[in-house]
């Protein structure tokens, strides 16, 4: 792989890792912690919305959040030519 061809690859993954990281935080800590009185107002399943998101909501935001960067990092690498066969 050229270096310039390296170098994009590697830009391109850290702004996905930046970008998804991002999500991860505002959902663990802003739904879970700073905007949890607001989503308290709503119920799911009989559960405050703002205690769901804290015990059960996140978790599937980051396992959601998992099978996207696989995605996307599968799309890079055979773009750029680094994929496994």
């Amino acid at each position: 792989m050229e270096k310039t061809n390296l170098e994009k690859y590697w830009s391109r993954n850290l702004r996905y890792l930046l970008i998804l990281l991002s999500i991860w935080f505002l959902v663990s800590y802003g739904c879970g912690i700073l905007f949890a009185d607001a989503l308290n107002e709503i119920r799911i399943g009989g559960f405050k919305l703002g205690f769901w998101f804290a015990q059960q909501g996140s978790i599937y935001v980051f396992v959601i959040l998992i099978f996207v960067y696989v995605r996307l990092m599968n799309k890079l690498d055979k773009k750029h030519d680094v994929h496994e066969d």
